[in-house]
């Protein structure tokens, strides 16, 4: 890509990417197929990178990392039609989505903690110039600062409690197959409590949690529709999926311990993020928030993994699936949440809710693909929101009935905030930014908006009414882990 000239048409480097993710998916959907059923790692590729400080290219996956791989080509894929209208600096933004995917496939394959945390670093770097180079002016600039400070300095966390797991592991390694097996820090302590501290604060500052979360919202309102769309999509996943491939496996008699905090971070990120959506006019800023309240689920739900007494491991192991399953689920529904809101503000040239009204007469595409992510958003059945949360609420529950209880009143509160924004956009007299008297033009979804946002609401819809595809992966992974971690 980077050897094409720069004076090629847009579409070529566009068609590119779009050929280099369907490629990827049929990559994926052939390891699908042949991915066993015993719950382990497999296409495992090992080669000593660093032998002398025992760091390896360990790369592999299983029932907890194949379907968040899959979800990566997914959005990718999405944002590379979506991308079809885009004509500024095409070479450079489609280089740095290609090399965003690459890093992102990569974390998620990774079973070294050094590769892991490349991976991870290189992911900020690339969406860091995305956001300020793509992104809307000067307020872009600072919000991609803001998020690369805030996320390298979680990082450097993480990194921290890498090298502490690292200092205690005989023979010293960093490889997280052998980390596993070997349980270095089996017994808990001050040290391993400091090392599994590291790296929740690293991974919470991904997620985010609260009280972590404020880099988010000005990184969503100022990035690209398609660095959003990534950003929440995949980017947000690197943090949850590292409680479930690193700190819960490796530090299983600490993660126990400490267990009751993730279940009340979880749920207080549900409720919080729920209300600060509600309160919110801007729709980016909206749903934004609403990741903080999804994610805020997963967290619950793996910390309700962890705790032992009152549950059984059925439950623990539903908590396990749930939190998978959702954040696939998130994924794929908020990433269409941020490319339409893309295209409204394409349209009208601002995310401020108060500008517009009455859209459904105008845009019936758009309104009717915006209600459907919506409400699969809120969890309604149907949709793959409910099988997750549903498999959460009923895992966390015998654990931690207090905070699961609070937890589900976010639901009620993500069903008004989204009922709020569909009756201001697209219900009542027609209303558009700027233009009083004659309606300015305010086109329908074209048909590469229509491409890329409708596949994630069909995949979205064949999960909630299909889910064992999905599920038959996930649970013999999910069961692997919850031994673990009772271990």
């Amino acid at each position: 890509m980077l050897l094409v000239p720069g004076t090629a048409p847009p579409r070529v480097f566009v068609g590119a990417w779009i050929g280099v993710s369907v490629l990827e998916l049929v990559l994926i959907a052939a390891v699908w197929l042949a991915l066993p059923t015993g719950g382990g790692f497999a296409f495992e590729q090992r080669v000593p990178w660093i032998p002398s400080v025992g760091i390896s290219y360990h790369v592999g996956v299983d029932g907890l990392s194949l379907p968040l791989v899959a979800l990566t080509a997914v959005l990718f894929g999405a944002c590379a039609v979506f991308a079809l209208r885009e004509t500024r600096r095409t070479k450079a933004y489609v280089t740095l989505f290609l090399g965003l995917q690459t890093v992102c496939l990569g974390l998620f394959v990774a079973l070294d903690l050094i590769l892991f945390f490349l991976f991870f670093d290189l992911s900020i770097v690339a969406m860091y110039f995305l956001i300020a180079g793509w992104g809307h002016g000067d307020r872009a600039r600072a919000a991609a600062l803001k998020f690369f400070l805030y996320t390298f300095l979680g990082s450097l966390a993480l990194l921290l409690g890498f090298i502490l797991l690292y200092l205690v592991a005989e023979p010293r390694t960093f490889d997280i197959v052998d980390l596993i097996a070997a349980d270095p820090l089996a017994g808990g302590g001050p040290y391993a409590s400091l090392a599994l501290l590291a790296i929740a604060l690293g991974l919470a500052v991904k997620t985010p949690t609260v009280p972590f979360h404020t880099w988010l919202p000005p990184a969503h309102t100022e990035a690209p529709a398609t660095g959003s769309a990534i950003l929440a999509g995949v980017l947000l996943k690197m943090g949850t999926y590292g409680f479930v491939r690193i700190a819960m496996p490796i530090l299983p008699d600490t993660w126990r311990q400490y267990a009751l905090v993730a279940v009340i971070v979880g749920a207080v990120s549900v409720i919080y993020g729920a209300l600060l959506a509600l309160a919110q006019t801007d729709l980016k800023r909206m749903i934004a928030y609403t990741s903080v309240n999804h994610m805020g689920y997963v967290v619950l739900a793996v910390g309700a993994a962890g705790m032992l007494a009152g549950t059984d491991e059925q439950a623990r192991q539903r908590a396990t699936t749930g939190a998978v399953t959702q954040m696939v689920s998130h994924g794929l529904i908020t990433a269409a949440l941020f490319l339409l809101a893309g295209v409204l503000h394409d349209r009208g040239g601002t995310y401020d809710m108060r500008a517009y009204s009455g859209l459904a007469a105008r845009t019936p595409s758009f309104a009717a693909a915006f209600a459907v992510a919506a409400f699969a958003s809120l969890g309604l059945p149907g949709f793959s929101g409910f099988i997750a949360e549903f498999q959460i609420f009923t895992g966390a529950l015998p654990a931690a009935p207090g905070p699961t209880v609070v937890a589900a009143t976010g639901i009620v509160i993500t069903a008004g905030l989204f009922l709020l924004a569909l009756q201001r956009l697209f219900l009542g007299p027609l209303r558009l930014p700027d233009a009083p008297g004659t309606p300015r033009a305010f086109a329908d979804l074209r048909p590469s908006e229509t491409a890329a946002v409708v596949p994630l609401l069909v995949l979205a819809t064949v999960i909630g009414v299909l889910p064992r595809f999905l599920l038959d992966v996930i649970e013999p992974a999910s069961r692997t882990l919850v031994e673990l971690v009772a271990r």
